[in-house]
Formats: C-alpha cells, sequence, structure tokens
C-alpha cells in the first residue's frame, strides 16, 4: 500500500474511531436535542414577555380634549389611522373626553391617573393644538398631530369620507434586491450558528485525549497529521449528523408553516437560483467547521487543564462572532473592499462566499473559493500537528511528515548501499 492511500486510511480509522466514542454515549442524545430544549425555553419566555405586553397595551391610553360634536369624526380617523401603524408601533388605544373648565389643569390631571398609563394628552383648537406628552412615548406626539389634522380636514369637509380601494396584487420580481440581500443574511446567520453550537467541541477533544495519554499511543502509532485530520473528520461526522437530524425536523415542520411564514420564506431569492445555493450552503457550512475546527484543534492541543480549555472558550466565540460581523457588513455591501477582504481572509470567507452566493449569480467564483479554503485546512491541520509535536511531544522533529518519510526512506537506501 503506497503514503497516500496509508495515510487516508489511518485518518479514516481514527475519524470511526472518534465518531463512534462521540456518538455511542447518553451525552449525546442530550446534544442531539439541546436545540429542542433551548427553543422550549425560548417559548416560554416569548410567551411571558407577550403576556405581559397583552396586560400592558390594555393599561394605557392617549388622551383627546375635544368636544362632543367632534368626537366622532375623531373616533372615525382613529380607527382609519391606526392599522397604518406597524402592530409593534401602533400608539396607545384612544380614550376621548369631554373638556370641563380649565383644559391645561384637566389634561396635567389625565397624564397623572393611577388607572392607566397615559402617553399623550392633545386639547385645545386642533389647527393649533397643545401636545403633553409623558417621557419616553414614542410616535405618541406624531400620532396625536396626524390624528388632529385628519380630523380637522374631515370637519372642513363635512361628514368623514369612506373611501373603498380595489387592491390588485402585482407578482414579485424573480430576485429583487431585497430578498438578495435578506437571502445572504440567512445564510451568513446560518453558518455561524451552526459553526458558534458545534465547532467548540473540537476544542477539548484533543486536550483529554492529551489528558489520557491516548494521543501518545496514536503518534507512535500513525502520523500526528493523520492523528489531527482523522479526529477533525471524525467530529465534522457528528455535526453532520446533527444538521441532517435536524434539517430533517425542520422540513417536516415547515410543511405545517401558516400561509404567511411560506410567503416569507419565499421571498428570499438568492441570485444564484435554489438548488444551487443550497449546495452552496452545504460546502460553505462544511469548510467552515472544518477551518474553525482545524485552528481551534491546534489551540485546544495546547491545553493542558479543563480551566485552560475553559479560558480559551470566550476568545473562540469573539472570533466566530468576528467573523459573522465581517461576513455580515459584506453582504451589505457586494463587490465592496470589505466584501473583497472577507472573502479572502481564511476564516471569513466561508460565511463571506454563501452571502455573495446570495447576491452575484457567478458560480465560477465559489470553485476558485471552496479550493482556496481546503487549501487553508490542511495548512492548519499541518500547523497543529508541527507545534504539538515540538510544544508537547517535543520530539524534537519539526518536519513536516512527508519529508521524514523520504528522509528516512533515503537514509535506509544509503545505508543499504
Amino acid at each position: 500500500m503506497n503514503r497516500p492511500r496509508r495515510f487516508v486510511r489511518q485518518m479514516l480509522t481514527i475519524a470511526r474511531r472518534d465518531f463512534i466514542a462521540t456518538v455511542a454515549t447518553p451525552v449525546f442524545l442530550l446534544f442531539l436535542f439541546a436545540p429542542a430544549l433551548m427553543l422550549a425555553l425560548s417559548t416560554l419566555g416569548g410567551i411571558g414577555a407577550a403576556s405581559m405586553d397583552a396586560g400592558d397595551a390594555q393599561r394605557t391610553r392617549v388622551i383627546a380634549i375635544t368636544s362632543p360634536a367632534v368626537s366622532t369624526t375623531m373616533a372615525h380617523e382613529n380607527e382609519r389611522l391606526r392599522p397604518l401603524f406597524r402592530p409593534d408601533d401602533r400608539p396607545a388605544p384612544l380614550e376621548i373626553v369631554a373638556p370641563a373648565g380649565d383644559v391645561a389643569v384637566q389634561a396635567r390631571a389625565m397624564l397623572a391617573r393611577r388607572d392607566v398609563d397615559v402617553h399623550g394628552v392633545l386639547y385645545g383648537d386642533l389647527a393649533r393644538p397643545t401636545l403633553l406628552l409623558a417621557p419616553r412615548s414614542r410616535y405618541t406626539g406624531n400620532y396625536l398631530e396626524a390624528l388632529a389634522q385628519a380630523t380637522l380636514t374631515a370637519e372642513r369637509l363635512g361628514a368623514p369620507v369612506t373611501v373603498t380601494a380595489t387592491r390588485i396584487q402585482a407578482r414579485a420580481p424573480r430576485s429583487s434586491l431585497g430578498g438578495r440581500h435578506q437571502s445572504g443574511f440567512v445564510a451568513v446567520f446560518g453558518i455561524f450558528f451552526l459553526t458558534l453550537f458545534l465547532a467548540g467541541q473540537v476544542v477539548g477533544s484533543m486536550a483529554e485525549e492529551r489528558n489520557n495519554k491516548v494521543i501518545e499511543v496514536l503518534a507512535a502509532a500513525v502520523p500526528l497529521e493523520a492523528a489531527f485530520g482523522g479526529k477533525l473528520l471524525g467530529l465534522f461526522g457528528v455535526a453532520l449528523l446533527f444538521v441532517g437530524f435536524w434539517g430533517t425536523v425542520v422540513g417536516q415542520v415547515a410543511s405545517f408553516l401558516p400561509a404567511g411564514a411560506a410567503a416569507a420564506m419565499g421571498a428570499l431569492a438568492p441570485a444564484v437560483g435554489g438548488p444551487a445555493f443550497a449546495l452552496l450552503f452545504a460546502a460553505y457550512f462544511s469548510m467552515a467547521y472544518l477551518l474553525l475546527g482545524s485552528a481551534f484543534l491546534a489551540i485546544g492541543a495546547q491545553a493542558q487543564t479543563p480551566r485552560e480549555i475553559q479560558m480559551l472558550s470566550l476568545p473562540i466565540t469573539l472570533v466566530q462572532v468576528a467573523m459573522f460581523a465581517l461576513a455580515s457588513a459584506a453582504a451589505r455591501r457586494p463587490g465592496s473592499t470589505l466584501a473583497t477582504v472577507a472573502e479572502l481572509f481564511p476564516l471569513s470567507s466561508p460565511f463571506a462566499m454563501a452571502g455573495r452566493a446570495a447576491n452575484a449569480p457567478e458560480l465560477w467564483p465559489h470553485v476558485l473559493a471552496l479550493a482556496w479554503q481546503g487549501m487553508w485546512v490542511a495548512l492548519f491541520v499541518i500547523v497543529g500537528a508541527r507545534m504539538f509535536r515540538r510544544g508537547v511531544l517535543q520530539s524534537g522533529s519539526a518536519r513536516p511528515f512527508w519529508r521524514r518519510r523520504v528522509d528516512k526512506a533515503a537514509g535506509g537506501s544509503s545505508a543499504s548501499i
């Protein structure tokens, strides 16, 4: 068996060993179902926050002090204007009261009510109204001013006019600028989330076997490059199992989504097309995991204690967040210098190129990018193995494994001569 085939076989053997050792444990089930636990806790928190918001909305008001002759028109204009606001930005319910005595004093008394939170009070002539606003009242002043203007316009024209328009829903363009940008952000965030959740486990893998002295047995049996590459592939197999499981679950759940959610997903329109975008997303997720995993494997191999591994967790997370921020900015500005830097820098290249797939239809840059990223994966594995050999095993030889084999073969031939 020639050397490349032997090296690949050794690497795959270690990958199979690490994959089975990780998956065939009860702890892996907790890891596999961790997103479900996170989703359940997030749902409970969201339900609690929504119920609190709903309760707060029932205890808020904006008040208009105006004559009963105008109240009917103002109530009609309030119902007409309110749907123009988004639900989160919609003002508090309107309450119309009749003036009683000094309206300025009455407005201050309304703002100081204890039964409800009053965001603002409108009083005076509608052509020049006075707005008494509570602190941190968002959009309330603008809304009350628009309400006064609409009411005054309706009063001067007579009875309020109701307009019923015929709406024709136009077909959306095949690939809009907003759809491409949204697709780019979804791709960048998806890769970031998956690598943040999965790549961190690589750090402790080598340190654990270093403490158990297993790595010394592996180093005596196979080249360290094969050990590093095999462990990286084994953990990548675990990541693929995780993604495959949850991809299947999400795919089944997506068929039960309401029409609005399905339409929102349909608005995502990557420039390269849906099938090509899915393949490129899978390829760039793989490269992002292998790049970050190989870098983290080299760093984690230098750790000696669990405390050092915990101390490495924060810098590693910061690196991932920085790559996400760089790639997100590049996805919003395709073709810029920032985008080029993000596409060339090894650790951010998979994120940025996934965003490029959403914004540009050309496919040939992705072939070059995948080759470029694969070269850096190999380089990180080789450098990590050399650092481990010199810094931990202290074997003294810093030459790559293929140079050592060639020198050994040459030495053996010279001796035989």
